[in-house]
């Protein structure tokens, strides 16, 4: 059995090297940062929420599922290269690649004849073809589809659920020609339920994309119907429900946040004229003005209020665009005494925001519930008529 690379050991790419290398896969799991890549080879998970992942992690460990920070040395170690690393948008909306291009120049300096590369993360339509394949080629003297086979694999998981995708959702695999589509659908059938095969490269690079812009556009349609409900006295969450009952999936409304659905958008945005795609990116970003005013109505300026939840979802320790920092933001500058409490997140890590923490409910004038947290229901039923229940998880 192959042994097999992956180039980021984060949210997504951990559980992926620890699933691999626990279907009997040599796993080389490889990161930038070295006490990271210290405590993982000594076992110690730093996303303990994962469900599963400890388990996994100590069961492989030293065994199958080794890290390191020398990702040059891991390509030579291995013939499959899995790239993971996270892509972020700059202020001006472009997505910034210079992790994915490291992280390919790297693979390529331990390329070899017969490998297979595999881009997970979510990119552009084209950024395969054009960005990766022609740094693989250049620093390895290879020739991708010839010497070396390459495909584009999205990620399709769900952080907090990561594990258990692999068995429960299909695995997209497009390649750059048919033999490099057929090498990477035997690697993931290895592991994975099901596997789907579109016919190129791009086309599962879109697949990836459509499906990030269809929940931020429904999202957005959802926020716009709970704001006319609101504003005649109806409840959005009743209608959510009774509509279900035919030919209707209403999303839940609120706040957007995480790596994936604010990004994916400015991917088109930024190159075609998208006006549903970009309307509902600006209408769902904009939802913190939405719930300000709300606060507003409940607190007088100059207030105590408490936002619950800094996390982008809940049972996610994790703030990659969260909404819950800008509404902080918001809030402070109208004027009212904002305050901070998340379940996953200690005083002093909550401080370390900049942000005043606090878990005094009695005390604040208004609580804007941000993240589902059922642990504290009962709790905050006491205070239901100052709070806003963005994800109507105590209603």
């Amino acid at each position: 059995m192959k042994n097999v690379s992956v180039s980021g050991i984060g949210k997504a790419g951990l559980p992926l090297a620890c699933v691999i290398a626990d279907n009997g896969y040599r796993v080389i799991g490889v990161g930038r940062n070295r006490e990271k890549v210290d405590r993982l080879n000594k076992g110690i998970n730093p996303i303990p929420e994962e469900t599963g992942l400890s388990k996994l992690l100590k069961k492989n460990i030293t065994r199958n599922l080794t890290f390191s920070k020398n990702a040059a040395d891991a390509a030579r170690n291995t013939q499959i290269h899995i790239i993971i690393v996270p892509l972020f948008i700059k202020t001006n909306k472009k997505p910034d690649l210079s992790n994915l291009k490291d992280a390919a120049k790297q693979i390529s300096l331990g390329l070899k004849k017969g490998d297979l590369v595999v881009l997970e993360t979510t990119v552009p339509v084209g950024t395969t073809n054009k960005i990766i394949k022609p740094i693989l080629e250049k620093y390895s003297k290879l020739m991708a589809g010839k010497d070396f086979y390459l495909a584009f694999s999205p990620e399709r998981m769900m952080t907090g659920y990561a594990i258990s995708r692999y068995k429960e959702v299909a695995k997209v695999v497009g390649g750059i020609n048919a033999q490099s589509t057929k090498v990477c659908t035997a690697f993931y059938k290895s592991f994975c339920t099901t596997v789907i095969e579109v016919s190129s490269i791009e086309a599962a690079e879109m697949t990836k994309i459509a499906e990030g812009i269809y929940r931020d556009v429904n999202i957005g349609i959802a926020n716009e119907l709970l704001k006319v409900c609101e504003n005649i006295d109806l409840n959005y969450w009743e209608i959510l429900h009774a509509s279900k009952t035919f030919a209707c999936h209403l999303h839940e409304p609120g706040n957007v946040g995480g790596h994936c659905i604010p990004v994916y958008p400015w991917f088109l945005i930024n190159s075609y004229d998208v006006p549903l795609i970009k309307a509902a990116r600006l209408l769902n970003d904009q939802m913190v003005n939405y719930y300000a005013n709300k606060a507003g109505k409940i607190s007088k300026k100059g207030g105590k209020i408490l936002v619950v939840g800094i996390s982008f979802r809940e049972k996610v320790k994790e703030t990659a665009y969260t909404r819950s920092l800008p509404l902080i933001k918001l809030l402070q500058k109208k004027g009212y005494k904002v305050y901070a409490y998340d379940p996953l997140y200690s005083k002093k890590e909550i401080e370390n925001f900049g942000l005043q923490y606090s878990e005094d409910f009695g005390k604040a004038d208004c609580i804007i519930l941000m993240n589902k947290y059922p642990e504290l229901k009962n709790l905050l039923l006491r205070y239901r008529q100052k709070i806003i229940d963005i994800k109507n998880s105590i209603s």
